[in-house]
């Protein structure tokens, strides 16, 4: 009992830590500066008439800080932030309970809302235009449908497939916002901030060092930035340098440009197992043992943006860029024929 207690109260230590390196307002938030001043814009001119945000889209790669900018908007506006997500809303009824339980202004945030059901997305419609829920009641002949009106509040949804997303839902946000890769110093900024609050000595060349190998994602760069503190607590003096850092790294199987094994899995693949041709997502998860979707997702948006990979037509194909960075001679006459078809 007593082990399950200490468990317990460690997972609750390391979700508020988690928590704490959230920025909670705009001053805080690091990046996305186009982002930044459009929502400070528009999160004024509510706050200056009196009335809550319009419905608010955050689209993106996973990993940038949609769910950080839900919990901004709502500290930024004053109000209450109630969490969920999309495959979590499963009936009408659920999303019900959370519309009628929430007061006048309050942020809904909804992750991962392309994965609401059709039932549920037409509950919706009307809360989100009229501020009103219709609810059936009875069966058969006897039904009849009754409108209770709600408290005008925010919807905040984020997705990462926004073409998933259907177009009356779309349409319904005053507000779409998209969110891109960071930059190295940005990433360095992030770094830095997130070693203050968990109390880590870090020098500045050991933050470039980690934010150039954090594929342009702030959830990435403070992941690797535990682990490095791991490993300079057990093998160093407990703090991060250019050494450690670089050392720690390499232990953790991620390459100067932030590769990972299964990145590297999947380059080798198509050169070595399908001869550079093109090759069919769900063929490239076979061959790696990945869910395709998991591909599609997290490992392919950055592939694509450093050129190793290309889409065709046909399928994948590994870039000039990719063949070099792997070790392998490529044919580049070969390559831009593909694409081209």
């Amino acid at each position: 009992m007593e082990e399950r207690l200490i468990s317990s109260s460690m997972r609750e230590d390391e979700a508020k830590t988690e928590y704490s390196l959230r920025p909670r307002l705009l001053a805080e938030y690091i990046g996305q500066f186009a982002v930044k001043d459009h929502m400070r814009i528009y999160i004024d001119a509510a706050l200056k008439r009196g009335e809550p945000l319009d419905h608010s889209l955050f689209y993106g790669p996973p990993g940038l800080g949609k769910t950080t900018l839900a919990g901004i908007v709502a500290n930024e506006m004053g109000v209450s932030l109630r969490v969920t997500s999309g495959p979590a809303i499963t009936h009408a009824g659920d999303l019900a309970a959370l519309l009628t339980n929430l007061a006048p202004g309050d942020v809904l945030f909804i992750d991962e809302i392309h994965r609401l059901n059709a039932n549920v997305e037409e509950v919706l419609y009307p809360a989100m235009e009229d501020f009103a829920l219709d609810i059936i009641i009875g069966k058969g002949p006897s039904a009849r449908s009754i409108r209770l009106d709600l408290p005008k509040f925010t919807l905040v949804g984020a997705t990462t497939r926004m073409g998933l997303l259907t177009s009356p839902l779309r349409d319904r946000f005053g507000i779409k916002e998209q969110l891109a890769m960071y930059d190295v110093e940005s990433l360095q900024e992030i770094i830095v901030r997130s070693a203050r609050i968990l109390g880590i000595r870090i020098t500045e060349e050991g933050a470039v060092e980690i934010g150039t190998r954090a594929r342009g994602t702030p959830r990435v760069a403070n992941r690797l930035l535990k682990r490095i503190r791991d490993y300079a607590e057990v093998r160093k003096d407990g703090s991060i340098d250019l050494t450690s850092a670089k050392e720690g790294l390499d232990m953790l199987g991620v390459d100067e440009l932030g590769l990972d094994a299964v990145d590297r899995s999947m380059l080798q693949t198509m050169i070595e197992k399908f001869c550079g041709k093109p090759v069919g997502l769900d063929t490239i998860a076979a061959a790696t043992g990945e869910d395709a979707t998991t591909i599609e997702d997290v490992y392919e948006p950055y592939l694509l943006r450093l050129g190793f990979i290309a889409r065709t037509p046909r399928g994948r194909i590994v870039m000039p860029a990719g063949y070099a960075h792997m070790g392998y001679p490529g044919d580049t006459q070969q390559l831009r024929l593909e694409v081209e078809e």
